[in-house]
């Protein structure tokens, strides 16, 4: 069994900056520390889209993902930090979310039924 979670984050409305964050992402390109991070906190499938300078993130987990430990596993690898350190510099924080946080969970209010 598994679970859907949709999140969204804003980039910095600079067209040179977007299109260097996309190269990061491209296929390949990820640091293979952070794809082994992702698929060993239990996440299945991720994809990002992006219109505009904003993103959403689609993550499909099994039932071993916790965000929480997610986060903490993320806070004690160097290489993670270093990536999230760099990907400040492309991001930005939406209006309302907390300090520090850049991916905020989406709230689904409609489906096809």
């Amino acid at each position: 069994m598994s679970t859907r979670y949709t999140l969204a984050c804003d980039l910095k409305d600079d067209p040179e900056l977007i299109e260097r964050y996309k190269q990061y992402h491209a296929p390949g390109n990820a640091w293979p520390e952070i794809t082994d991070s992702i698929r060993g906190a239990g996440i299945l499938d991720m994809e990002i889209y992006l219109t505009g300078n904003r993103m959403f993130m689609i993550m499909e987990v099994d039932d071993t993902f916790d965000f929480e430990a997610k986060a903490a596993a993320d806070a004690s690898n160097p290489k993670v930090q270093e990536w999230e350190q760099l990907m400040w510099d492309f991001q930005q924080a939406l209006p309302w979310a907390p300090e520090g946080v850049k991916w905020i969970l989406l709230d689904k209010i409609f489906k096809l039924e």
